[in-house]
């Protein structure tokens, strides 16, 4: 499986999470099963991101290591 197929399942599987924790219709112990879950897809989604705009910085420096300078990727709820 690629990788962006790999990314955009955990995505799409955490908005599942979110979606089903908004309800508010889950047993305690479900929610939790549910949040940690959450959590460990929102870390290793955030990981693939920092990974990607490192890349992308690297791409945008040239051969001396000099660039035009970027600005963090910011989510809509940072903006």
């Amino acid at each position: 499986m690629d990788k962006k197929v790999d990314f955009e399942k955990m995505f799409q599987d955490l908005e599942g999470i979110v979606k089903k924790m908004e309800e508010g219709n889950l047993p305690l112990a479900d929610s939790l099963e549910l949040f940690e879950r959450g959590i460990s897809l929102s870390r290793t989604l955030r990981a693939e991101l920092d990974a990607v705009e490192n890349r992308v910085e690297m791409l945008m420096k040239n051969a001396d290591g000099e660039g035009e300078a970027t600005t963090p990727f910011l989510l809509q709820e940072e903006k």
